[in-house]
């Protein structure tokens, strides 16, 4: 009998995930809320749809290894610590009996370096805006219901449909801020590989980053871009004094991924970003 591996949560790292898990011999099932077309894509991807509200939750099905990558869904009217903790507590919960392999798809917006320093999973905790001081808690609810659970704490996910901030280099606005900020990144087909394999291995108490290991400056990356996309290169104009921050803009750090590296759990598609951004590009 294949194993079975449910997915709490399967947007677009999820739905990546699912045929790297079938490929890996899992029978996947795939939790949904039900919104329209939902029910057949999972279904089309290879997934066994399982229906599930946090917010009313109901029992969920015996896997030999549950993912939890909770995101939100805009259409939904719910706020981001309804997802990522109460999603998670709802999930911690609905399960009859124990798992033997817990995965929790985490940020690295839970560090709050911001001199460009690199960090590891050995570093301070101290996220810079709401968004990451959500996902930390969703940590520390994980920990308390599921200690052996592992922590993969991802950088930047782009890939097929999801590149940051086409639409402004397009219409050559300028960029407020620093261009020389680091960013960190993984394709989103790496980090469903990542999945896949750390699934087949079942590991327990793990935190790892999860990004390509080489950070870019974001002038770089967004000059990249624009010369794929053929549009004006990006001009840069610093903030106004007293400017709120947005999400994750304080952010500047250089994220090491090299324990997840010597773990050797697959050889990365697209090692960076100037490997990944071509594909992700349509016709």
């Amino acid at each position: 009998m294949s194993r079975r591996c449910l997915v709490v949560g399967c947007g677009y790292l999820g739905e990546a995930a699912v045929p790297a898990l079938r490929a890996r011999g899992f029978h996947v099932l795939a939790t949904t809320r039900g919104g329209p077309g939902r029910v057949e894509r999972l279904g089309a991807l290879g997934a066994e749809p399982v229906l599930f509200n946090a917010s009313r939750p109901v029992g969920l099905p015996r896997a030999d290894c549950v993912i939890s990558a909770m995101a939100v869904d805009r259409a939904s009217g719910q706020s981001m610590r309804d997802v990522h903790v109460g999603g998670l507590e709802a999930a911690v919960r609905s399960f009859a009996e124990p798992t033997a392999c817990w995965l929790h798809v985490s940020s690295t917006s839970v560090y709050g370096q911001e001199d460009g320093s690199w960090v590891n999973e050995d570093s301070p905790l101290e996220p810079t805006d709401s968004n990451g001081e959500c996902v930390l808690e969703a940590e520390r609810v994980l920990r308390s219901g599921r200690p052996d659970a592992c922590i993969l704490r991802f950088a930047g996910i782009y890939g097929p449909g999801r590149l940051m901030r086409t639409a402004a280099l397009m219409a050559g606005q300028p960029f407020r801020g620093d261009a020389g900020r680091w960013l960190n990144l993984i394709h989103r087909d790496d980090g469903a590989q990542v999945l896949a394999a750390l699934a087949a291995r079942a590991p327990e108490r793990l935190v790892l980053n999860v990004a390509d290991n080489n950070p870019v400056p974001r002038g770089e990356f967004y000059e990249e871009l624009a010369r794929l996309i053929g549009a004006p290169a990006p001009r840069w104009i610093p903030r106004d004094p007293g400017e709120p921050w947005g999400p994750h803009e304080r952010n500047n750090r250089r994220v090491s991924a090299a324990r997840l590296a010597s773990m050797d759990t697959h050889r990365f598609i697209h090692p960076d970003f100037r490997s990944g951004l071509p594909g992700c590009l349509g016709p």
